[in-house]
């Protein structure tokens, strides 16, 4: 029996209040939602109704959980400070709400799917385009008059293996964090998002390179270590078999190098505020390190050189290649807390924000346990890959020239 005006007109607008305030849409207005609403039928109107509802339902059921997440956060950082164990209440111990209400029917879903498409037409979202590699190298040489010496993918490989071995980082390490970071095939100059040999896709994160390091982890890393980037710059720079362009090559880098040391040496030594630097010109430049023959190698390696100290300051005195793309992946002392109960236990949300967690599709309905069990699993199946037997035979390069050396 169909509804009587005075109550269908009740009914679309609690319906349109509803709409409005949902964030999956972006309204031209109340017009064109009671437009769209008043175009169903009485069934129709019923069934939205009814999954508006459920779905609300469950997207306040979520946010608590998040807020739950974020709280037990809080109180595991408290109690790290004051270096006090962690038990399984500072945990959420289940996983994110599933939605389990109506569905809408495959006519009334396109129709509405149609509605919201033609909302996005009239007021679209204002994007934000993510800097991508060229970006990157645009503000380096307009901050820094620098541009970043390419060389081959063979040839970077060997610098990285001989600058990895050098601070004492395993073949099985940094090969397999490799393979799991670029699927086996990634270049170093590769982004995030960005298919490193057909160069199709779109940027989705700042992440480059081998190591895939973050604007902000090339701030940090320049910020800790700088000095001994310069240290063995110079050293470099003192071969007698150089030649005079390689000479000066090498002093040009010098002294970008020293500027950008000291420029993130003004910083507070902080993450917060290492990101937003990350983001300036300033910042973007530096970034472009990564790529740079010499520097890059150093770069990267002594990312995942600072992953191990801090693992063994904590008692961990050897690491697994998917515990140190835990520690990578998550962030040192997250990626620790990961390794050992009960924080093994815990259903990753715990560890990741809201958002990250939902993007990376690995990290999704799994235990931490299980987290690096499945690490372990990509990784020996991506090492098979033509990028990583490159870099495996570069390690055994190294291996065997120091070998030589030492006879």
């Amino acid at each position: 029996m169909s509804m009587t005006w005075a109550l269908r007109a009740l009914a679309l607008s609690v319906v349109a209040g509803a709409l409005l305030l949902s964030a999956s849409i972006r309204p031209a207005g109340a017009a064109s939602t009671i437009d769209f609403l008043a175009a169903l039928s009485d069934s129709e109107l019923d069934e939205f109704r009814a999954w508006k509802d459920a779905r609300n339902a469950f997207n306040d059921q979520t946010d608590a959980y998040w807020d739950a997440v974020e709280s037990k956060r809080q109180v595991r950082r408290r109690k790290r400070a004051a270096k006090i164990p962690f038990d399984r209440s500072d945990y959420v111990m289940s996983f994110p709400p599933r939605y389990k209400g109506p569905a809408l029917s495959a006519a009334l879903a396109k129709k509405y799917y149609n509605f919201v498409e033609q909302q996005k037409t009239t007021e679209p979202a204002k994007t934000r385009e993510l800097a991508t590699v060229s970006d990157y190298l645009d503000a380096a040489k307009r901050v820094y008059g620098f541009t970043p010496e390419r060389v081959s993918e063979r040839e970077f490989k060997l610098r990285y293996a001989e600058e990895a071995n050098a601070l004492g980082l395993s073949k099985e390490q940094v090969v397999r964090v490799y393979a799991l970071e670029t699927g086996g095939n990634g270049t170093y100059d590769m982004q995030a998002g960005i298919h490193p040999v057909k160069k199709t896709g779109r940027a989705i994160s700042s992440a480059l390179g081998y190591a895939q390091l973050l604007d902000a982890n090339s701030i940090n890393e320049l910020a800790r270590s700088g000095g001994t980037f310069i240290l063995l710059l110079n050293r470099k720079l003192r071969d007698p078999e150089n030649s005079p362009a390689r000479t000066a090559a090498l002093k040009h880098k010098l002294t970008v190098l020293k500027r950008m040391y000291a420029n993130v040496k003004r910083l507070p030594f902080e993450w917060d505020v290492q990101q937003r630097y990350a983001k300036t010109d300033k910042g973007m430049g530096i970034h472009t390190l990564n790529i740079d023959a010499d520097i890059g190698p150093m770069l990267q390696a002594m990312k995942l050189r600072t992953l191990k100290d801090t693992a063994e300051k904590q008692g961990r005195r050897s690491l697994s290649g998917a515990e140190l793309e835990l520690m990578n992946l998550a962030g040192p002392m997250t990626g620790l807390e990961m390794m050992e109960e009960p924080g093994s236990s815990a259903p990753t949300p715990n560890f990741f924000a809201r958002r990250a967690y939902y993007v990376n599709k690995m990290v999704a309905g799994l235990t931490a346990a299980e987290l690096q069990v499945e690490l372990d699993r990509r990784m020996s199946q991506a090492i098979a890959r033509p990028g990583a037997q490159e870099f495996a035979a570069a390690f055994d390069s190294v291996f065997e020239r120091r070998s030589t050396a030492e006879r």
